[in-house]
């Protein structure tokens, strides 16, 4: 086995959810260790979040600039970035290591406009670089089974996509209360132009359009904030219009009480139906036309190779969240290290979210916003690559 990729961090410092979310995922397969850090925009906080990680204080990093600048010129600089900070500052740190030539890895959204996305698409382009988005349910094994399915046919014609994502967290006004994750999610300048439809609205189309291969040609939505003084949205609904005549419904809310981290996909076809929820993540239903639905399971004999490629248990022990991220950090760390032996990445490693997918999920967000504004008016979106999960850049 090559030795570990070295990896650096952006945010995720003392108090971050999701930075130690990274942190486990990128070492639980071995491919990476994490050495440096520029962990908060507090001096003080990232050198103490640095220590309690076990960093060296030379590479414990005051601000993001620094760090780009002094890995880049040391011989043993780190592989990879990842990036968790809050969403304004995804596109300027992205940018900051591309143009030092450090791949990256992203939390979503890629970017706050698409405008920007597209940006770092091209950026990543021209340096030759990796840029990959943390889409983590994409790195679900039946996830990968679900795909599998409709690419080899097996449900007929796409029909209908029905997802959803359904939280509470959100349903009192917990930002006014000091809570750290909910006050820059509902800060516009922290997060930008979207609430929920930024943060859980882009996992769910994502998630339908990993699936289903497609990406929406219009949009028909509507954005509320149903929590008052509540300044972006935390509940979205909106109809989907895909290729071929496939119609969908999208469903995202952070305060749909009683409901924790409620993600579900229906996907319909000519001849059958598929159905994943990510709170039984380990299962998968298919449904022919007419007969009994069927419940695959991950880890059994005859999943797709890209499902066992992602499973890494037997069947009966649970696998869950931090392996489906985990999956993630193992793609990326083959591509980068196919891309520096001068072949191509392992077939089990095609279906790694890419900047790709961060383009689309932007022309997602910005469709509904526009169609909002304009009374909920059927709006087309800016298209761009056309199937979600494919080339690295």
């Amino acid at each position: 086995m090559s030795a570990p990729l070295k990896l650096g961090m952006v945010g995720g410092g003392q108090g971050a959810f999701i930075g130690g979310v990274h942190r486990m995922a990128a070492r639980l397969d071995g491919q990476w260790t994490l050495v440096a850090g520029a962990l908060s925009s507090d001096p003080e906080r990232a050198a103490a979040s640095a220590q309690e990680l076990g960093l060296e204080p030379a590479r414990s990093y005051a601000s993001w600039q620094e760090m780009a600048r002094r890995e880049a010129a040391r011989p043993d600089g780190i592989d990879a970035v990842a990036i968790v900070t809050p969403n304004h500052l995804h596109a300027p740190v992205a940018s900051a290591f591309l143009e030092v030539g450090i791949d990256v890895i992203c939390d979503k959204p890629l970017a706050t406009s698409l405008a920007d996305a597209r940006a770092l698409q091209a950026l990543a382009q021209c340096r030759e670089r990796l840029l990959c988005l943390t889409h983590s349910y994409s790195g679900y094994p039946m996830v990968r089974q679900a795909r599998a399915l409709v690419e080899a046919g097996e449900l007929g014609a796409l029909r209908l996509i029905q997802v959803e994502y359904a939280q509470d967290w959100l349903a009192e006004p917990v930002e006014q209360q000091g809570q750290k994750q909910a006050s820059w999610r509902c800060d516009p300048a922290q997060a930008g132009p979207a609430g929920a439809l930024g943060d859980i609205g882009t996992h769910a189309y994502h998630l339908a359009s990993f699936v289903s291969g497609l990406q929406a040609e219009a949009v028909c939505a509507e954005l509320s904030s149903l929590v008052t003084g509540r300044q972006l949205d935390d509940h979205v609904q909106a109809m989907l219009r895909f290729p071929g005549g496939v119609r969908g419904m999208l469903w995202a809310s952070q305060v749909a009480t009683g409901c924790e981290n409620a993600l579900r996909l229906r996907v319909y076809g000519s001849r059958a139906s598929l159905e994943f929820a990510q709170e039984r993540p380990n299962e998968l239903i298919v449904t022919p036309l007419g007969g009994a639905g069927q419940r695959l399971t991950r880890g059994r004999a005859g999943t797709a190779a890209q499902a066992q490629a992602a499973t890494r248990i037997p069947a009966g022990h649970p696998e869950g969240y931090l392996e489906a991220f985990a999956q993630l950090y193992r793609e990326a760390a083959e591509h980068i290290r196919a891309r520096r032996e001068g072949r191509l990445p392992a077939e089990s490693s095609r279906w790694l979210t890419t900047a790709a997918d961060g383009v689309a999920g932007l022309a997602f967000v910005e469709a509904v916003l526009a169609s909002h504004r304009a009374g909920s008016a059927w709006t087309p979106l800016q298209q761009g690559q056309q199937q979600s999960g494919g080339e690295a850049a």
